[in-house]
């Protein structure tokens, strides 16, 4: 009989416990923020800067793991099948808005299978060669590439990159078919590009800054409207010789249909935090990029960017008939 009782009151304090769990304030256990893409790569970065402030902001830890591949589609999809409970985070670029063309196969729909939370940054892409590359001056760099169009190798990291992205437009704005070399991530990438594997890419500054201030490549061009401040001496696309020639990573962060809206406001919050942050802003500029408004990192923002960008980029696409499926 005491040991009946004894069992019955354990059950229902278990029982009392699990409940005050589920109604414990939000949140209440560590974070994940999934990356669809390699540990060191630009988006790996941004992620890793927004975690760390906003682990302080909501009082657990956020950690950021890397799943990557398919150009970002694994990543998502896993969590567009997450539990909706906040603990599962997004945090994906220009990406989320190319892949519903790209792949034409998708197993979840880019927009109804997440919650908005809102842009971060809008990152500028630089090109970049090896060091030893032989053009000194953007207008030489497309000379050359032109001349040597059977020779010369264009790394991306992977089908589906902002890369791989920013590759396509430049063939199609020269009118030139490349050598296209795709790895798993930026950061294999890039270590062939220092060790000269291959000739030449397009990638963001968060992941190119400190190896063109470390003078280990040569930087031709930056990819935005004027010239980015801590890459002062690199000449836009534009005004070095590629007429119209502008494209921008933006950033955004989700959680999976169906993630409480108190929830969503708590993230949400906690992320205008992080970009106000004064080592998140340094660490941002040190990269060349910067934080967005504080208007536009809502989730009413990120929706609306988020269907304006599929809707610009799909002709494109299509027009260039490069698919990843």
């Amino acid at each position: 009989m005491k040991n009946t009782f004894l069992k019955s009151v354990a059950g229902l304090t278990l029982l009392a416990s699990a409940f005050a769990y589920a109604d414990a304030p939000y949140p209440n256990k560590t974070i994940t923020m999934v990356v669809p893409f390699a540990a060191g790569g630009p988006t790996d970065t941004v992620a890793r800067l927004v975690a760390q402030s906003m682990t302080g902001t909501l009082k657990q830890t956020v950690i950021v793991e890397n799943v990557g591949g398919a150009g970002g589609t694994i990543g998502a999809a896993r969590v567009a099948k997450s539990a909706p409970d906040g603990y599962t985070l997004f945090l994906h670029h220009i990406g989320q808005s190319t892949a519903p063309t790209l792949y034409r196969k998708l197993s979840y729909n880019a927009v109804d299978d997440f919650e908005p939370i809102g842009l971060i940054t809008d990152v500028p892409m630089t090109f970049i060669a090896r060091g030893d590359f032989p053009a000194k001056d953007f207008k030489e760099f497309l000379a050359y590439v032109k001349a040597n169009k059977n020779k010369v190798t264009y790394a991306n990291a992977g089908v589906g990159s902002a890369s791989h992205l920013c590759g396509m437009l430049f063939m199609t704005a020269i009118d030139t078919e490349l050598t296209t070399v795709p790895y798993k991530g930026t950061g294999p990438a890039m270590n062939d590009l220092l060790g000269g594997q291959v000739d030449f890419m397009c990638d963001q500054t968060t992941n190119t800054t400190s190896q063109i201030k470390g003078g280990k490549v040569k930087a031709y061009a930056v990819t935005t409207k004027t010239r980015v401040p801590s890459l002062p001496n690199i000449p836009t696309a534009n005004e070095a010789g590629l007429p119209g020639f502008e494209v921008g990573v933006w950033h955004g962060l989700y959680a999976p249909k169906g993630t409480p809206k108190p929830v969503i406001d708590k993230v949400a919050a906690a992320l205008q935090v992080a970009l106000k942050d004064p080592v998140v802003k340094q660490r941002f500029a040190d990269l060349g990029t910067e934080p967005v408004s504080a208007d536009r990192a809502t989730p009413e923002a990120l929706r609306a960017h988020l269907k304006a960008e599929i809707a610009k980029w799909a002709p494109i696409i299509k027009k260039a008939g490069v698919y990843a499926d």
